[in-house]
């Protein structure tokens, strides 16, 4: 019989029950926030406290993943990793340490405003519920953070600062030479003093207002640029690469996504590249989320070309410039900037029907060709499956090393916003362009000599070069190598003026606008020129005016063709604005996008440290303190970042990306913004479908004679996500009111390594429960509510068995081994059981190694233990050295092999002693024969070959 159907005359009435648990629970945490017990003094400002237990201590910044507050609130996998944070902090609180560790929430983004768009409540309405409903249930779990540090990227306090940086991106170029970013300002004292030249060599003074204008704009790392971007008409927005599924879809409501040019923000992230790329070396994360990044930014090394036209040559990237003498045509993308220059307006005399596409005119068959391009995702154009389809644009190009004029095609498998969107086409060195110049009977021209016994199409593997000679330009690549064949012609394209050396990255520039509502606006306006004008720091913050609608303008989701209209452009009182930006009161535009919602995200670490500062989004002292380097070299940043794996792109690379632009213009002490990373797994469930395939509740599915039923009905298994549509959802809440909020603890952390996604179970909460009951009965008579602790010291076994468990318990809360710490204390309870009493100097250490996993149920045994404060700052134990050393070690005794006896000497024994005591262990196994040999393995075994 449970103890919840049981009579109540039959639960001992000072036993450790839900109704206790939870009782005891609300009690303490009204406790730590009237006395703010997690608070974490800064060294500086009002945040600072000198008469703080940590005050001057070593400090330890613990960061999480913030949330987004989403309207289903938290199930059981949420917390699995603040769970995880706050046991680390608390251990690291009571080690000495001053432990900053804050919550607050990513509270900006499409969900709330699609609610929006749906119901009319304003995104703020339900965010700030949202938010309000997640801090209930993350208070009720018992989390330690320092509620006085809470942001919310929504807040205006907050976004100010989130403008603020966006015009220190804005107001900011990267000077390649210094390796940094420096202010614009000092790019203009270079060009109007003469050190640094103007693009066409005239003089800074000589040039127009709107020309000046035009060259700093364009070394802005953040800019306005008017290229392809990812439309997706379903949520009316463009998306960046990096929220772009495989498939072509929007990461966020699996809608297609398509090519189109509009005039957007973007961020000059790839200027970064390289230190983004070589920093990774000094952080300490995971190798598979370096790699992921590494992948990410994709260096290639090769060479840009230049390909002569009848009007600008064509300028492609290749990693194998060696192959250029088999270039036998090119393709541009059909987005390409120079197609329009080059389709001439009948086709060249001799074009092959193939390549026209049946079009009577070039400008008809490209608009046909980019028309059906444009409704074609990404990951359509690219398919390896696909035929491959293009059409001849009527011009042609010049092959710098043979002289040859090739055709040059659109076709969509080429991008325009990968490398220059311009391919020189080798048949014979790449699959793609091998099935290209099949279909429109292309020339195929080998330029590496394939591997003996190779019988295939294209050859992509390395080899001697072949067909590679023009002696009449001095260059001959034959016989070569590759990585030869690649320096020779490198340095033939440089010394003629075809081309140079060049580095390029996977990685684009970072896409900035979005044109929805909820979001930060941007602090930029436009003037009667339709220049961009940054606002001054005074303005700050602009603020989200008020809407009637929320909606993008109507949108088909399947249309690439439907054109964006964001919601704050129809607020023309707000749009038009009348201001004096130091040059007398002028008319000015407001930008209508807002920023993505990972504008937030890449600072909120930041503000943490300094949250009240209405001077500056951190102080300099506090952020050195918290976040700067430990040594020379030393990255610095958070001393430990938890959060999901699938994160790995995103925000991290976007936010390493603002650290290192803070960090170059001299706002924070350290270059990297995580210096330790940890990746938690995931909680999954097993969820059930009936003979429809439909889900059905979990909770009512019944396991029984090795199947599982609803009812009668078998039902079908199946091992997944957690969530509402398979209806197998398990919330904190009721795992509290089940069994209190410490069990709940205990259980997630204990289910086994933090890093490992595992099953959920709820059938085997009930283990921590019954643990923490033991733990409870060891200090707590649970028919009187006396304490059951006696002052007598402990017994040598037991306090042997203490600073064991001690010592183990302090290597694995360092080492993040929370599943094996636990399960050290479990042994440490056990032992207790045998005993009448027990020692308070066992019953104190347990109950300080207990807080950190279940801290309410510790605070009140400490409490009961005669402690009038918190725990929370007591010293965690410390293991007795002398007691670590074994008194005696058995020795498993094999004779042949196999384990026949024993035996059990004192540690400090010598090999003599134990190999006598060994074979009077095993003497009737031998029989009174002499053994041939007598192995002793110190510490461990005897082995006897008989």
């Amino acid at each position: 019989m449970s103890e919840a159907a049981a009579p109540a005359g039959d639960i001992p009435p000072f036993r450790y029950t839900a109704a206790l648990a939870n009782e005891i629970e609300n009690r303490w945490q009204d406790i730590w926030e009237q006395q703010g017990t997690f608070h974490a003094p800064n060294p500086t400002g009002p945040l600072a406290d000198p008469d703080h237990p940590r005050a001057g201590a070593e400090k330890l910044y613990v960061l999480d993943m913030f949330p987004y507050p989403s309207g289903a609130g938290l199930h059981v996998g949420h917390p699995l990793g603040y769970i995880g944070t706050d046991c680390f902090a608390r251990y690291q609180r009571m080690a000495g340490r001053n432990v900053l560790h804050a919550m607050g929430f990513d509270a900006f983004g499409l969900p709330a405003e699609q609610y929006a768009v749906q119901t009319g409540t304003h995104p703020r309405t339900t965010t700030v519920a949202n938010i309000a409903r997640y801090k209930a249930q993350l208070r009720r779990l018992g989390l330690a953070h320092d509620e006085r540090r809470s942001v919310a990227t929504i807040d205006t306090d907050f976004y100010r600062w989130t403008q603020w940086i966006f015009l220190q991106v804005f107001n900011s170029w990267y000077d390649r030479q210094a390796r940094k970013a420096r202010p614009i300002a000092e790019l203009i004292a270079e060009f109007s003093g003469g050190t640094r030249p103007t693009p066409d060599g005239r003089p800074w003074a000589e040039l127009s207002v709107a020309e000046r204008r035009a060259i700093v704009d364009d070394h802005r790392l953040a800019y306005v640029s008017e290229a392809p971007v990812n439309w997706c008409p379903g949520l009316g927005t463009v998306l960046a690469n990096e929220e772009v599924t495989a498939d072509g879809r929007s990461e966020r409501g699996n809608f297609p996504v398509f090519k189109r040019n509009l005039k957007q923000w973007m961020m000059r992230i790839t200027a970064y590249g390289d230190r983004l790329l070589d920093d990774l070396d000094t952080l300490d994360w995971p190798e598979a989320i370096k790699l992921m990044q590494r992948n990410w930014i994709g260096r290639s090394i090769g060479a840009h070309i230049d390909f002569p036209t009848a009007v600008e040559p064509v300028r492609v990237f290749t990693t194998r410039p060696d192959t250029i003498f088999g270039a036998t045509y090119m393709v541009l993308a059909p987005e390409h900037e120079l197609v329009d220059q080059l389709v001439p307006a009948a086709w060249p005399e001799g074009t092959r029907d193939a390549w026209t596409g049946g079009h009577a005119s070039p400008r008809v068959a490209v608009e046909a060709y980019r028309k059906a391009a444009a409704a074609k995702t990404d990951v359509e154009r690219q398919a390896d499956t696909k035929e491959k389809t293009g059409v001849f644009v009527g011009a042609y190009a010049t092959n710098p090393v043979t002289g040859a004029q090739i055709p040059i095609f659109i076709a969509d498998y080429v991008l325009a916003g990968y490398g220059t969107g311009a391919i020189m086409a080798v048949p014979a060195q790449d699959e793609r362009d091998w099935a290209f110049a099949e279909v429109f009977d292309l020339p195929i021209v080998r330029t590496v000599q394939p591997s003996e016994g190779f019988d295939g199409k294209a050859y992509t593997g390395d080899g001697p070069a072949i067909n590679s000679a023009a002696p009449d330009r001095g260059l001959d690549l034959n016989g070569l190598g590759v990585t030869d064949a690649k320096a020779r012609i490198v340095e033939w394209l440089e010394a003629n003026g075809h081309g140079r050396g060049a580095v390029t990255y996977r990685l684009r520039d970072w896409l900035f606008s979005r044109q929805r509502y909820w979001g930060e606006p941007f602090p930029i306006v436009y003037d009667e020129t339709g220049a961009a004008i940054a606002l001054p720091e005074s303005m700050l913050p602009v603020e989200l005016p008020e809407v009637d609608d929320f909606s993008p303008k109507t949108f088909d989701p399947e249309d690439a063709n439907s054109n964006p209209e964001t919601p704050l452009s129809r607020r023309r009182d707000w749009v038009e604005v009348e201001l004096d930006l130091g040059d007398g009161p002028k008319r000015y535009t407001r930008e209508t996008n807002v920023m993505p919602q990972w504008a937030g995200s890449c600072w909120y670490e930041l503000r943490y440290l300094d949250p009240t500062n209405p001077d500056r989004f951190v102080d300099a002292e506090n952020e050195r303190y918290w976040m700067g380097p430990r040594e020379a070299g030393d990255c610095g940043g958070t001393d430990l970042y938890v959060g999901g794996a699938e994160h790995a792109v995103l925000h991290l690379l976007y936010a390493r990306f603002w650290h290192k632009v803070l960090y170059d213009l001299g706002h924070v002490s350290s270059f990297e913004p995580f210096r330790k990373l940890f990746n938690q797994g995931m909680i999954q469930a097993y969820a059930y479908t009936d003979d429809r395939g439909s889900y059905v509740q979990a909770e009512e599915v019944v396991e029984r004679d090795g199947g599982y039923y609803l009812g009668d009905a078998v039902v079908n298994r199946e091992y997944g996500k957690m969530g509402k549509s398979l209806k197998n959802v398990v919330t904190p809440d009721e795992m509290c009111a089940a069994y209190g909020a410490d069990t709940f603890r205990v259980y997630e952390m204990s289910m086994g390594p933090l890093e490992v996604s595992r099953p959920w179970e709820t059938r085997a909460v009930v283990g921590s429960y019954r643990f923490l009951q033991r733990v409870w009965r060891a200090v707590v008579d649970e028919q009187t509510g006396e304490l059951r602790v006696t002052e007598d010291p402990a017994d040598d076994a037991t306090r042997r068995l203490l600073h064991k468990v001690i010592d183990g318990v302090r290597a694995d809360m360092e080492g993040i081994r929370f599943n094996t710490a636990i399960a050290k204390l479990i042994e440490l309870t056990n032992g207790l059981t045998r005993l009448s009493a027990t020692p308070r100097e066992v019953a104190e250490p347990l109950v300080l190694m207990l807080a950190p996993f279940a801290p309410h149920v510790a605070e009140e045994l400490w409490r009961r233990l005669g402690h009038a404060t918190s725990l929370t700052y007591a010293d965690f134990p410390v293991a007795d050295p002398a007691l670590l050393v074994a008194e005696t070690v058995t020795y498993p005794v094999q004779v042949n092999g196999k384990v026949r006896g024993r035996v059990e000497v004192p540690a400090d024994a010598t090999e003599e002693t134990v190999r006598v005591a060994a074979l009077d262990a095993v003497a009737a196994t031998l029989g009174g024969k002499e053994p041939r040999k007598v192995i002793v393995v110190k510490g461990r075994m005897v082995s006897v070959v008989a």
